[in-house]
């Protein structure tokens, strides 16, 4: 009894040590989109500075720089403000990864100000759920195909949360509850723990799967 608590102990040692390493690199993926993106800004601002400063003596035709500047930045503005910072900070981190994986994305998301939920436990229902949707959708052939659609707001006196998204492969379960397809032993984790955090605050996990989409809903009540 003695020998096979010690290989089990060892063995969830073993998994939990995994697990940590792949959101370790996933953070670090994450961050290092960031300053990738970051850079291009730097990149691109120098150049719209030179731009500005040759057309310096064109008043018109620097006026109309600026315009067509102002069209772009707004179209490029990608980062949601929730209301939350830690929910603004998983967010656009993941959203940023995403991007840059060619995963067309539409979201909008809004977090009340007066939460009881923890906003721990709420980055890390998000974070995997987004990490889900990323991971079926790199599954799938047809780049131009894959999109991850995110919704986060108020619906009746409950906070909701849904993620949407293409996926490539079969989805598996195991009784009622889906499972990731993914080889790692050890992203069941993730998984389970959303649905123990949802239970936690007595609220409701909603998985559903047609036609090449996989929608997850959730609602906490506030």
């Amino acid at each position: 009894m003695g020998f096979i608590n010690l290989l089990l102990g060892r063995m969830v040692d073993r998994r939990i040590a995994e697990y940590q390493n792949d959101l370790i690199t996933k953070h670090c993926d994450e961050v290092q989109n960031i300053y990738k993106t970051m850079r291009g800004w730097r990149h691109d601002y120098h150049n719209h500075i030179q731009t500005l400063l040759a057309l310096s003596g064109d008043e018109e035709k620097t006026k109309e720089y600026l315009l067509k500047l102002n069209d772009d930045l707004t179209q490029i503005d990608t980062v949601l403000k929730t209301g939350n910072v830690m929910v603004d900070a998983i967010l656009n981190s993941k959203l940023s990864l995403i991007h840059s994986k060619n995963i067309k994305v539409n979201a909008k998301a809004a977090v009340p100000q007066d939460l009881h939920i923890s906003e721990i436990d709420l980055c890390v229902i998000i974070g995997n759920l987004l990490d889900n949707a990323m991971e079926a959708c790199l599954r799938q052939a047809e780049t131009e195909d894959r999109f991850i659609r995110v919704f986060i707001g108020v619906l009746k006196k409950q906070l909701y949360i849904s993620v949407s998204n293409s996926m490539g492969g079969e989805v598996k379960k195991a009784g009622k509850t889906y499972v990731s397809s993914k080889n790692s032993a050890t992203h069941g984790f993730g998984l389970i723990r959303v649905n123990r955090i949802a239970q936690k605050y007595n609220g409701y996990v909603n998985c559903q799967n047609e036609e090449g989409v996989f929608a997850t809903e959730i609602l906490l009540p506030l």
